[in-house]
This record gives C-alpha cells, sequence and structure tokens, in this order.
C-alpha cells in the first residue's frame, strides 16, 4: 500500500523508539494509545477517587470535632478504615491477579458510593457510641473502596512499562503517586472549606466526582488486564514474596506510620484546639491540604528534582536508607520545639505558626522523597505477572503502618502531656521511633547495585565486588561476540550489556567496540568538570 507523503517511516523515528517498519503514522498512534491506554484511564479515575478519599477525611474529622468528639474517638472512627485497608489490600491483590483490575476498580468505585451515602444519615440524635459505631461503618466502606481502587492505580504502571525501562517506570510510578496525594490535597481542602459551608452539599459533592469515573472504567478497560494466569495463583505464590518485598513491607509498615502517629487525627485536632493555633476549619484544611499538595509534587519530582541530579537514578537499598535516616531530623525538631521551647510553653503564637508550618514542610519534602523511592521499589522487586498480588501486599502492610499510627497518635494526644503541645510532641517522639526501626530493617534490603552517589562529584558508597563482577560480564560478553573489530553475527542490544555505574570510571565507554556494543551511541559519562 503506497503512503502519503509524511507518512514514510524513518530510520531515525525507530531507532529512536518511535514507528516501526512500514508502520503508517497512523497506526504508529493507534499502537501507542492501545499500549497507554490503560494507564490514562486508570490513572484518571484513580486520581478523582482521591479527591474523594481527601475530601471524606476532612469532613469526618471536622465534623467529629464540632460535635464534641475526643481524638482518641475519633480515631476510632478510622480503626476499621486502616484495618480494612490491611485485609483489603491483600485480597484485592488476589483479585486483581484472578479477575484482573477492572473489576476491582469498579468494585471500588461501587463502594465509595455506598460509604458516602450512609454519612448522609450521620444524626445528632445518635449517642456518641452509636455515632462511632455508624461513622466507623461508613468509614471502613471508604477504606476497603480506596485499596480496591489504589491496586490498579499502582500496579498498572508496571504492566505498560517493559522490564529493561527501569528509570521510566521509576518516572511513572513517582507521577501517579505524586498526583495522587497532590489531588488527595485538594480534597482534604475541599471537604474542609464545603464542609463548613454545608455538611451535605459537601458530601453530595464528592458523590458526583465518584459517578463521574464510573464511564470510562466501565468502558475502557479489558476485562483481562493485570490477570495472572490460573495455574499461578497458589497458597504458595500468595503468602510466599521474594526476599526484598517482605523486607520493604516490613520498613513500610513503620514509614507510614511515622507520619500517622501526629498527622492523621492529632495535627488537625491541635490546629483546631483552643491550646494548640485555635484556627478555623477553612484555614486548618488550608494547611492540611497544602501540606499534601507540597508533598504530591515532590513526589511526582522526585526522579527529576532530587534522584537524577544526585545521580541515585533509579533508586535502590542505599538510596532508601540515606533519606529515611535524613527524614529522622523533622520530628526530632518538632518534638522538641514543643516540649521544651518557651514558645510553645507560653503559647506565643506567632512562633508557634512558624515552628509548625517550617517543621511541616520539611518534613513533607523528605517524607515524599521517600514514599517516592518506596513506591518504585515494589513494583521493580515484583514480577510482572505477580504485580497485582505483590503490590496489594505491600500496600496491606502500608495500611497496617497507617492504622498503627493513627490508634497509637490518637491515644497519645488525648492521654498524654500537661499541654497540647506536649501531647503533640509525644506523637513527634513516636515518630522518631518508628523511622529509626525503617532505617534498621531497610538495611536488610539485597539491592546493592550501582552503591550510592551523591552527586556527579562524591560517591558516598561503591559496591566493588558487583562492579568486578559486571566488568567480568562485558569483557566476556565482547569477547565471545567480537573478532578484531568486527562482529560475528549481529550486534546485540543494549539491555543485555552490564552496566558499569561508576559515574567516574570511563573505561570502555568510548572506544569504537563499546560504541558498536551499544548500536553506535556513545555512552561518556558526565565529569565533574565542564567538558
Amino acid at each position: 500500500m503506497e503512503r502519503n507523503r509524511g507518512e514514510e517511516f524513518s530510520d531515525s523515528e525507530s531507532s529512536n523508539g518511535g514507528r516501526r517498519e512500514g508502520e503508517t503514522r497512523m497506526e504508529y498512534y493507534r499502537r501507542i494509545y492501545q499500549e497507554m491506554a490503560p494507564f490514562v484511564i486508570i490513572s484518571f479515575t484513580y486520581l478523582l477517587f482521591t479527591v474523594t478519599d481527601g475530601g471524606v477525611r476532612t469532613i469526618v474529622l471536622f465534623q467529629a470535632f464540632q460535635k464534641g468528639f475526643s481524638s482518641f474517638e475519633t480515631a476510632l472512627m478510622f480503626v476499621l478504615y486502616e484495618l480494612a485497608g490491611v485485609v483489603t489490600n491483600f485480597l484485592a491483590g488476589i483479585a486483581g491477579a484472578r479477575w484482573g483490575l477492572k473489576s476491582t476498580l469498579l468494585v471500588g468505585l461501587g463502594m465509595q458510593v455506598v460509604g458516602l451515602g450512609m454519612l448522609f444519615g450521620w444524626s445528632d440524635t445518635f449517642t456518641k457510641a452509636q455515632a462511632i459505631v455508624f461513622v466507623t461503618i461508613a468509614q471502613m466502606l471508604s477504606g476497603v473502596a480506596k485499596d480496591l481502587v489504589k491496586l490498579g492505580g499502582k500496579a498498572v504502571t508496571k504492566l505498560v512499562t517493559p522490564d529493561q525501562k527501569q528509570e521510566r517506570l521509576f518516572i511513572l510510578v513517582s507521577w501517579i503517586t505524586g498526583w495522587k496525594n497532590s489531588l488527595k490535597g485538594v480534597g482534604y481542602f475541599l471537604g474542609g472549606a464545603l464542609v463548613q459551608w454545608n455538611y451535605y452539599a459537601a458530601l453530595a459533592f464528592l458523590l458526583a466526582l465518584v459517578l463521574l469515573a464510573f464511564p470510562w472504567a466501565f468502558r475502557g478497560l479489558r476485562s483481562d488486564l493485570g490477570r495472572m494466569r490460573r495455574e499461578n495463583i497458589t497458597w504458595t505464590s500468595i503468602f510466599k514474596k521474594n526476599h526484598n518485598i517482605n523486607i520493604l513491607s516490613s520498613a513500610r509498615v513503620f514509614l507510614f506510620g511515622s507520619r500517622d502517629a501526629w498527622f492523621d487525627v492529632p495535627l488537625p485536632f491541635y490546629l483546631r484546639s483552643v491550646e494548640g493555633l485555635n484556627w478555623e476549619r477553612w484555614a486548618a484544611a488550608a494547611l492540611l491540604g497544602g501540606w499534601i499538595i507540597l508533598y504530591g509534587n515532590i513526589q511526582s519530582n522526585t526522579p527529576r528534582w532530587i534522584s537524577k541530579p544526585l545521580r541515585q537514578s533509579p533508586p535502590n537499598k542505599y538510596s532508601a536508607v540515606l533519606w529515611a535516616a535524613i527524614s529522622i531530623i523533622n520530628p526530632i525538631f518538632l518534638g522538641s520545639f514543643m516540649q521544651f521551647s518557651s514558645v510553645f510553653k507560653q503559647q506565643e503564637r506567632a512562633g508557634m505558626v512558624a515552628v509548625v508550618i517550617v517543621g511541616l514542610i520539611a518534613f513533607a519534602i523528605i517524607f515524599a522523597i521517600n514514599s517516592s523511592i518506596h513506591s518504585y521499589l515494589v513494583v521493580k522487586y515484583s514480577e510482572g505477572d505477580k504485580v497485582a498480588m505483590n503490590v496489594g501486599f505491600y500496600y496491606m502492610s502500608n495500611a497496617f503502618g497507617r492504622l498503627m499510627g493513627t490508634l497509637i497518635g490518637g491515644a497519645l494526644f488525648s492521654f498524654t502531656g500537661d499541654t497540647k503541645s506536649e501531647s503533640l510532641a509525644a506523637c513527634f517522639w513516636l515518630s522518631v521511633g518508628f523511622i529509626f526501626i525503617t532505617i534498621l530493617i531497610s538495611l536488610f534490603l539485597d539491592d546493592d547495585e550501582g552503591g550510592l552517589t551523591c552527586g556527579p562529584c562524591l560517591t558516598c558508597l561503591t559496591v566493588d565486588s558487583e562492579m568486578e563482577e559486571e566488568e567480568e560480564e562485558h569483557d566476556e560478553l565482547a569477547g565471545s561476540l567480537i573478532h578484531g573489530d568486527e562482529f560475528i553475527g549481529d550486534p546485540p542490544d543494549a539491555s543485555d550489556l552490564p552496566l558499569i555505574r561508576d559515574p567516574g570510571d570511563q573505561r570502555d565507554l568510548n572506544d569504537p567496540i563499546h560504541q558498536s556494543l551499544m548500536g553506535g551511541k556513545s555512552m561518556t559519562t558526565e565529569l565533574c568538570h565542564d567538558q
């Protein structure tokens, strides 16, 4: 078939991962759409859902505060939300592998509709005990919904990324995780602002957003997306994970426990309390929403702003340990000021606000980097057709950490300290302990490849034994394929060659043999000085 001018195949396009030989421009666009459609549709649905997840949290928090519930009583309202996450993430991984991601996504959206609908029935005639039970059940449904929808949002990144494209996988995972949290921050602000106007109007708005997401998921996804082969779904495969998944999941428990120990319930109550900052609902919601938006933006851009300039992309074990160690500074700073500073003892509001905001901004930035690295590593460590189960197992640990942090943090804020500042300080000291445990657990990850660099001029840690093995493999492969300066047979693909990661080592990277191996492309590494 004769193609129109402008539709002819270009060698440069092919070599750069563009159109294939003999493929028209329309065929190329159709193929790209078919490859990326699941990612686009699931991402849109997941991100829209996330606005409602953040919104319903602030609606319940501020409504409970307004009705006179304590921080511990409010924390109890979220127990089943988090506990359901422990069970749901585990079962959702199995369900996604068995019935596909489309099924889990649609069921999750449906349960969010039911959970939001129940909250319309929260009546002033309820006793405290009745209200806690009622809201807890409604929040449980929303918790199940969140984890069913989140499974698709996380797992689809692996399904649309080839195994050799780890940098692209890191970018996709960071992008969707970051945008999820940014929009959750928008939801926090909208929920807090709308509930100040009208409780029922706030719920109706969130309900409309969920219903808007339904058609996209129903019409645009294949039913078999994310399914495992039935013979691979065995009890052994469900409970037996690889070493790195187990270690990373254990670290995740304490990493997210360290955040929710103070963020989930104590901080909103402190912002609203007379003994705390005594802010209005809209102001508290703006701070919480702004914090999550900042956190989400840092997550989205961690590969570009942090990991790539520091030569830590894609991340490994040492990146996870380094950033966890840095993050322990923030709760030490906040806990020390709130516990011992005269600014908080004498309730100097301007100073209190400055310390809280500076500390929260620093925590958001460092924690976002940690979360981005963890979210990438779990997908990296997952086998292709087991990604749904492994991601589900990992986020089960995430939910358990949130549950642990929410309960213990709510209790500490209610029952410790002579002032609300000292109560919140106790939550930050708990956070310090949890981060320390995260660091210890992360040291057991088996992922040393590339060592650790902290910029183009500083190599913090070199793994010599592995680099020597990689160089030997490189020499052996080159020797077996090359006779003189000519190849015997076709040049191998670049992904078949071991990668030598030392940024200061230029041996064999620019000679003709190496450039032939790499398809004629120079792989010159950047030196510390300008070239």
